[in-house]
């Protein structure tokens, strides 16, 4: 009876976790479908799911409309760019407060996650009128400056819990030994939490990726990353589902190509500390 249990649980449960996977692919695979319908068979009532005349006359169009391989490239600096930079900075800051904490260590850290529940158009005026001065509007070097600032808090939490679970007592070792500061964090500390770092690395690279309110505030042609170019597919003329479909799918095949080689790393990484 009992084992009998453990298998309906079992099967229970395995049945759910695939039944949520699905419902969360599924926009996914309905987008990705969408985009090899025409336009008539994208809006037809009722929907056509896989019985339809698959085309490739949307990306076709989208590639001779814009410049895919432009976007992708600035895509590729901005979100690469933000997330080196904020991992550069996030590392000693993350030490500091796991190995040297002070009494207002804790306050810091929530006053830094109360920052991500500001809203973003509070402080998009100012900020605009800043990079007017500046001169960075539509830059490459504004987007990666913004979108690393506004990730810091997640970089620095997320590598500060991993470091917590790092023995104090192995860099007291080092210290011991005659290890500087920078060869401490460098060649002790950054080794034992490479799964930590890397999963970091790998989250923030998909939220700057994916960030597409600064982007279309702070960009016009030049700058532009993929978020903009999918955004150029709604028109006063209304929307070309299809077509808009094509160019959602060009623009996430990258980072779910790259989730899906990376996934183990990923998890193991924010599963990193969870076991002690």
């Amino acid at each position: 009876m009992a084992r009998n249990a453990t298998t309906s649980r079992k099967t229970f449960n395995t049945v759910l976790a695939w039944s949520i996977g699905l419902l969360i692919f599924f926009p996914i695979l309905w987008t990705i479908l969408t985009s090899f319908k025409s336009e008539g068979q994208a809006i037809a009532d009722p929907p056509l799911f896989f019985l339809f005349d698959w085309t490739l006359e949307n990306y076709i169009a989208v590639q001779e409309r814009s410049d895919y391989f432009k976007f992708l490239n600035n895509s590729l600096i901005i979100a690469g760019g933000s997330t080196i930079l904020g991992t550069l900075i996030a590392i000693p800051a993350a030490w500091s407060m796991a190995f040297v904490p002070s009494r207002r260590t804790k306050d810091i850290l929530l006053w830094m996650l109360s920052t991500k529940m500001l809203p973003a158009v509070g402080v998009l005026y100012p900020i605009y009128l800043l990079f007017i001065e500046m001169g960075l509007l539509d830059s490459r070097t504004g987007l990666v400056v913004v979108l690393m600032l506004i990730n810091m808090p997640i970089i620095v939490w997320m590598l500060y819990t991993y470091f917590r679970e790092i023995p104090s007592e192995i860099l007291e070792a080092a210290r011991m030994d005659g290890a500087s500061l920078r060869s401490e964090i460098l060649y002790v500390l950054t080794p034992m939490a490479i799964p930590g770092i890397a999963s970091t690395i790998l989250l923030n690279f998909i939220l700057a990726w994916n960030e597409a309110f600064w982007t279309l505030n702070l960009t016009a042609a030049k700058a532009a990353p993929l978020t903009a170019f999918i955004a150029s597919y709604s028109s006063p003329e209304g929307l070309f589902y299809a077509k808009l479909s094509a160019a959602s799918t060009m623009a996430i095949a990258p980072i779910l190509v790259l989730g899906w080689f990376s996934q183990k790393q990923l998890v193991r990484g924010l599963t990193f500390g969870a076991v002690k």
